[in-house]
């Protein structure tokens, strides 16, 4: 009987397994997507990222900053049957380059069905009914810690995220990694910020690291460009001036670090 009863279970286990990868794998490669984004799976490698980070489609999910939605054209589509997702988007006062994200973005959501499940708040998440304490399973961030590092918002950004998670919820982040030992003035300067800094920081603000994961990795990446980060694709800040270069050497350097509200 209780053979009877592991076999059973493992079964479940496994088509419950399945229909998860089946549901992620549909959203990554759904036509709805935009081309230019599927183009740098490549790099940014979304169901590995995500399947580490242990999303599952009944969760209620923020992303903090989608910017131009890369990974909201994943998330939303994802989330739309048994779960929620919100996008915690830039503050307007932020910078000019905030108020045309805002208004692109807008007017993509407007136009793009894969978005039509979406809400939208501003960084200021604690605002918002969905976002009331203790009410999100996971809280995510992707190449934003460094932007927020500059602003000397960081620590807001971990309080107010550990703040509406629930308890045992995952605080998820990806990020430019900086070398070991690099400066504050160094990391505003280059975009990359270092492990050691952004673990720290989620420690303060009551997260308990999990795990860090090669994922994202770039050993081509030295971190060390004239324009930092934004040297390499897909900015290429240079323009031309050594673009083959960047170019073989692809996106940046990323860690991957996954964190828990204790319950």
């Amino acid at each position: 009987m209780n053979k009877l009863f592991i076999a059973l279970s493992f079964l479940i286990l496994m088509f419950t397994n399945s229909i998860f990868a089946n549901s992620l794998d549909a959203a990554i490669s759904s036509t709805d997507r935009t081309i230019e984004y599927m183009e740098r799976d490549q790099y940014r490698h979304p169901k590995e990222t995500l399947s580490f980070f242990g999303i599952k489609p009944n969760m209620n999910v923020v992303e903090l900053w989608p910017s131009r939605g890369w990974y909201s054209e994943i998330l939303a589509p994802f989330l739309k049957k048994e779960g929620n997702y919100l996008g915690a988007g830039l503050d307007p006062n932020y910078s000019s380059w905030a108020k045309r994200v805002i208004k692109r973005n807008a007017d993509r959501r407007a136009q793009n069905k894969i978005f039509s499940s979406m809400k939208m708040t501003t960084l200021a998440i604690d605002e918002t009914p969905i976002t009331k304490i203790n009410s999100i399973d996971m809280v995510l961030t992707f190449r934003n810690l460094h932007n927020w590092l500059k602003a000397d918002r960081l620590m807001d950004v971990f309080i107010k995220s550990y703040n509406i998670l629930k308890p045992g919820g995952i605080f998820g982040v990806v990020e430019h990694r900086a070398l070991p030992g690099s400066s504050i003035k160094d990391m505003n300067k280059s975009g990359y910020v270092t492990e050691k800094l952004a673990i720290e920081f989620a420690e303060k603000a009551g997260f308990v690291y999990v795990a860090s994961s090669e994922i994202n990795a770039n050993p081509k990446d030295s971190t060390i460009h004239p324009n930092g980060v934004w040297t390499l694709p897909p900015t290429l800040k240079l323009g031309d001036e050594d673009k083959e270069k960047y170019i073989s050497i692809g996106e940046s350097d990323r860690m991957t670090l996954k964190f828990i509200k204790p319950k």
